[in-house]
């Protein structure tokens, strides 16, 4: 049965990068994501690649509502003006947040906060608790170490096998849109 997905959460950088190829496909997963109707959640800020994906997705006349916590607007990003940001007490709440919000997860380029949301949704996919589908944007093979990780894990019996999670990996923001637009359950 085909499942249709309608809202995605994207987990990327408050920063740019040094690669210009995380920028460029921040943009155009921005595009891609309002050009064929989905909407959009993220962490709310107007910085790095969360601000260039927001932007995209806004300037194409997609829907993007962020989420985000008085903490992390003080301490690291600029809140994007231009977006329906909630402000919730604190990252957990944040996350779990995005998580209702969303049917699917585009994890793009990012740091520790990036790798923090992504290994949660995966623990909730090792336990059972989702089977929302994880998307990853391999912008410039940017999560192949993590890949090569989750092997190692696999190969030293600390994860049995590899179909407990739900995860699709993509090597461009087009090749990515393709396998959300034809997700099947």
């Amino acid at each position: 049965m085909k499942h249709k997905i309608k809202t995605v959460a994207v987990y990327c950088g408050h920063e740019f990068g040094l690669n210009p190829a995380f920028a460029r496909d921040a943009v155009t997963t921005g595009e891609l994501i309002a050009r064929n109707g989905l909407n959009m959640v993220f962490g709310g800020s107007n910085a790095g690649l969360m601000g260039l994906v927001s932007d995209s997705a806004l300037n194409n006349g997609g829907h993007v509502i962020g989420i985000t916590t008085e903490h992390v607007m003080a301490k690291q990003e600029p809140i994007h003006k231009h977006v329906d940001v909630k402000v919730v007490p604190g990252v957990n709440e944040r996350k779990q947040r995005m998580f209702e919000l969303s049917d699917a997860f585009i994890i793009m380029p990012g740091g520790v906060g990036t790798l923090n949301e992504v290994t949660d949704i995966l623990t909730m996919q090792q336990i059972g608790e989702t089977k929302k589908p994880i998307f990853f944007l391999n912008t410039a093979r940017f999560w192949a170490p993590l890949h090569d990780l989750i092997i190692d894990m696999m190969n030293n019996k600390f994860i049995e096998t590899l179909d407990t999670y739900n995860v699709t990996i993509a090597n461009s923001p087009h090749e990515l849109m393709d396998y959300i637009l034809n997700y099947r359950a």
